[in-house]
C-alpha cells in the first residue's frame, strides 16, 4: 500500500515538474518580447504544381467553407500542423514548438528569404487543428514551401515586419 502511494506521488510530482518546465520555457522565450502564437506546417505539398491565386493583401479572405485555392489543405486533411510561438529577432523570425523542452528555435526564418504567396482561411479539418480565428499564410522560405497560421492581428504585424525590410532587400509580400 505504501509503495502504491509513493509511486502515485512520484508520478504526480514528475507531471508537475514537466508542466512547470513548459511554463518556464515559454516565459523565457517571451521574456525578450516580440512574440506571437504561430502554428506552422513545415512539410507542405509542393506548391510549384499548384496555381497560386491572384490575391492582393487587401482582398477579403474567402469564407471558411470555401474550397482551398492551394489544394494543400484538402491533400493533408489538416494534418502536419504544429503549435508554436514565433519571436522577432532583428532580420529573422525564430519559431519554437510549444510542446518541446528545447531552448533553441526549431526554425529560423530570414526576412530576406521569405516569399509570401497568398493567404487563406483554414478549410475542413484545419479548422480543428488550428487556433480559433487563425489565418493561413502560404509562403516559401529559401525556396521551400511553408505554411504559417496566426491571428489577424499577428498577421498584420508579420506583414508589416516583412515590408519594413531595410532598403535594398528584396521582399515579396502577396
Amino acid at each position: 500500500m505504501v509503495l502504491v502511494v509513493v509511486i502515485v506521488v512520484a508520478v504526480l510530482l514528475a507531471a508537475l515538474l514537466g508542466l512547470g518546465a513548459f511554463a518556464m520555457r515559454r516565459r523565457l522565450i517571451q521574456r525578450v518580447g516580440g512574440t506571437f502564437d504561430c502554428s506552422a506546417r513545415l512539410r507542405v505539398p509542393v506548391l510549384d504544381a499548384v496555381p497560386v491565386p491572384d490575391v492582393s493583401p487587401d482582398a477579403p479572405l474567402p469564407s471558411g467553407s470555401a474550397p482551398d485555392p492551394s489544394g494543400s489543405a484538402a491533400d493533408n486533411g489538416g494534418k502536419g500542423w504544429l503549435f508554436g510561438i514565433a519571436r522577432y529577432n532583428r532580420d529573422s523570425v525564430e519559431w519554437f514548438r510549444v510542446f518541446s523542452y528545447s531552448p533553441r528555435p526549431r526554425r529560423v526564418l530570414q526576412r530576406s528569404r521569405i516569399e509570401v504567396l497568398h493567404r487563406r482561411t483554414p478549410v475542413g479539418q484545419e479548422e480543428l487543428a488550428l487556433l480559433s480565428g487563425a489565418v493561413v499564410l502560404v509562403c516559401r522560405h529559401a525556396g521551400e514551401p511553408l505554411e504559417l497560421a496566426m491571428s489577424e492581428d499577428a498577421l498584420t504585424g508579420f506583414l508589416a515586419w516583412l515590408e519594413a525590410a531595410p532598403p535594398g532587400q528584396r521582399v515579396n509580400v502577396a
